[in-house]
């Protein structure tokens, strides 16, 4: 079993705060009130791993029994509202925040899974599944089509990053904090580099004009 260092902690942490900005920059762009710019941080910044552990069997989930991911979570709900004309600023600041907690979340997802002793498949499938979890509830309760059912890469750079990261714990060719700061990095990349290229995945095309 593979032990959970502070870097472990630290970068899910940090991946708490990045989508809890995401979420909460969504929600006060929808107009909602403090509350719900609240729950919406929340439930971005901890919707992902709350599937993982009740996936893995780690109950209660970490996101529910430990007070830091709220105090984290309402930190940034709560610095987002306070500095929204400076988070404006920042270039498609959603975006920007959702790819940074995408990159984090793969990491610390594959990691954890690795750490409750299950193999390298279902660790690359709940990594990628903790970093998109939180983006999809954000959709779903903003009503909007969850980016991972759109043609951007997406929950691909994070299968991406969970699989270095297992696969950097299977070979061992590099200490373990640098499998994880090369997942986390190779994730970010190619999501930031889809988003300014216009990167998609390719779509099945249909003969609109039926059968004569």
């Amino acid at each position: 079993m593979i032990k959970l260092d502070s870097l472990y902690t630290f970068l899910d942490l940090a991946g708490t705060f990045a989508f809890a900005i995401s979420g909460a920059t969504a929600a006060k762009q929808r107009g909602l009130d403090l509350f719900g710019i609240g729950a919406i941080a929340f439930t971005v910044a901890c919707g992902g791993g709350i599937i993982r552990d009740l996936c893995i069997g780690a109950i209660p989930p970490t996101g529910l029994s430990n007070w830091y991911y709220l105090a984290v979570a309402v930190l940034a709900a709560g610095l987002t509202v306070g500095f929204y004309p400076f988070v404006q600023r920042i270039n498609q600041p959603v975006a920007l925040f959702d790819a940074l907690g995408l990159a984090l979340f793969a990491v610390t997802g594959a990691e954890k899974t690795l750490s409750y002793g299950h193999n390298a498949e279902v660790a690359i499938l709940l990594g990628m599944t903790t970093a998109v979890g939180g983006g999809v509830l954000r959709d779903v309760l903003l009503t909007r089509v969850p980016i991972i059912l759109q043609t951007e890469i997406y929950a691909s750079a994070a299968l991406l990053g969970a699989a270095i990261v297992v696969v950097g714990n299977y070979v061992q060719w590099v200490p373990g904090d640098w499998v994880s700061i090369i997942g986390l990095i190779t994730c970010f990349v190619v999501r930031m580099l889809a988003l300014h290229y216009h990167w998609n995945l390719p779509v099945s095309t249909t003969d609109e004009t039926g059968p004569n």
